[in-house]
């Protein structure tokens, strides 16, 4: 056995984080690099640890292992996500933590990790968010897969429903891999786009879900926020600096599918988070003073802050798409409906055009908003789910909520996505109003906020699977580069 973890997991240079090992290997070698477009080997050496066991509660209290090694952050290591290696005989331990920038040395861009995910659908040492915790640590291993994968890697998206054809699933589980990276982690598609990012030129900064929530200055020199990929779960103080800063002028690019689509709490010091989820009704603060962090959809009526005033769009009005009964056969390609618009800039889409077709850009989880027609055909937003009055809608595609029957072994036990949201959007009245919530579209979209800032959601988790393409590659950089300036 050969397990590990960083703390802290975010540092600036000049500052130490630890590495906490446990094996009955004895000593082992450590490498660390910076896993940009280039690799950059920074550090190499030795650690011993001893045998350290596994807490019965490690998934929601932590490991507490001892530190093995310190290591001391180089004053020239550049922000950016570094991969921790540790080695001993045949056994392998991958671990991370990231370098944010100091104030003075900033780039335009900041990249802030999806981490709260990763912790929400991590599964080792015990239960997950998804296999029956409400608290979640960050001390301890990631399980196999989230950090690396051996590649070709498989998508999370699958075809079939249920769990006929686990596509994903019967690829992962005979490699030894979790079959719940396929839906967080840093190799599915933070570090393909960062790859790409810093190939193209851009200078991206790095930093993580935590620093988002506990740090008011992080946004302050950096001009453009950027999320990729899965960034589910966000909490209180998340929102608030990112409203601050988009109210103040900054801009915001979101890459990603089924953001900010539940409340999460962080506590003990940052180490660890809850989220009830589907069972936000057991939540202690229900009821009480402090309801608004009801860890629950922030689209639930009874925290009164819809998603859609920070980043524009909803899962509520999205779901799923070519993922089981979510649309199965979709096309996977946006329908642009407003080619007029800068992003489109130098694409030659026209109206109804397809974007993403050979790459299924439009799949797994898709964020959309309540739609309705314009005056000229085009799909306007009628704002009835709190999406900014400013809200430009680009492109759409069809996309659907699970019903519990159509998911029976996942929801075994509790409703499906459908009879959820509805619960929570429309309260006692859920059942008749469901439908508004059945046929639902993914969308493109982008919004301005009264102090300037301008907010573009691509809203699919799987956009960067499309960087090959050169008309997504082309509106990535009309983005990047004009809300960078």
């Amino acid at each position: 056995m050969l397990a590990a973890y960083c703390w802290p997991r975010s540092v600036e240079p000049g500052e130490t984080f630890a590495i906490h090992a446990s094996t009955d290997l004895g000593g082992f070698a450590v490498e660390v690099a910076r896993d940009g477009a280039d690799r950059e080997d920074v550090w190499s050496g030795r650690g011993a640890a001893g045998h350290h066991a596994v807490p019965a509660d490690a998934s929601s209290n932590g490991c507490g292992w001892p530190a093995a090694l310190e290591i001391q952050v180089g004053e020239r290591w550049r922000s950016g996500y570094y991969a921790v290696t540790l080695t001993s005989g045949d056994e392998r331990a991958d671990a991370f933590f990231v370098v944010r920038s100091r104030p003075q040395e900033a780039a335009p861009i900041l990249m802030v990790l999806s981490t709260a995910t990763y912790d929400a659908y991590n599964d080792w040492g015990g239960p997950s968010l998804y296999t029956g915790g409400a608290r979640v640590s960050s001390e301890r291993p990631l399980a196999p897969g989230f950090l690396v994968k051996p590649e070709p890697h498989r998508r999370k998206m699958q075809p079939l429903p249920d769990r006929e054809g686990l596509w994903f699933f019967e690829w992962a589980e005979p490699l030894g891999l979790s079959v719940w990276s396929g839906g967080a982690g840093w190799w599915n598609w933070e570090r393909p786009f960062l790859h790409w990012a810093e190939r193209s030129g851009f200078d991206v900064d790095v930093a993580i879900s935590t620093d988002l929530d506990a740090r008011p200055q992080l946004l302050d020199d950096h001009r453009l926020f950027v999320t990729v990929g899965h960034d589910e779960y966000w909490s209180w103080g998340m929102r608030d600096r990112l409203d601050a800063f988009t109210a103040a002028g900054g801009n915001a690019a979101i890459f990603s599918g089924n953001t900010c689509c539940w409340q999460v709490r962080f506590d003990d010091g940052q180490r660890a988070m809850t989220s009830y989820r589907y069972r936000a009704d057991e939540d202690p603060v229900l009821g009480t003073a402090q309801e608004r962090s009801l860890s629950g959809l922030w689209s639930d009526r009874r925290i009164g802050r819809p998603e859609t005033s920070t980043i524009g769009l909803t899962f509520t009005r999205g779901g799923y798409s070519r993922y089981g009964l979510g649309v199965p056969r979709a096309s996977g390609a946006y329908t642009v409906c407003r080619p007029e618009h800068w992003i489109f800039e130098g694409t030659r889409l026209r109206y109804g055009d397809a974007l993403g077709l050979a790459d299924s850009i439009v799949a797994y989880e898709v964020d959309g908003c309540d739609l309705t027609t314009g005056a000229d055909g085009r799909a306007v937003p009628t704002h009835a789910d709190g999406a900014p009055e400013t809200l430009d809608v680009l492109a759409t595609a069809p996309a659907r909520l699970w019903t519990r029957d159509e998911q029976p072994t996942r929801y075994a036990n509790e409703p499906g996505e459908l009879e959820h949201a509805a619960a929570a959007v429309f309260g006692d009245g859920w059942e008749t109003n469901a439908y508004r919530l059945e046929h639902n579209h993914a969308v493109l979209g982008a919004f301005t906020t009264p102090g300037g800032g301008t907010v573009f959601n691509a809203g699919v988790t799987d956009w960067a699977y499309g960087l090959g393409d050169g008309t997504v590659e082309r509106i990535t950089r009309n983005v990047l580069r004009r809300l960078s300036r």
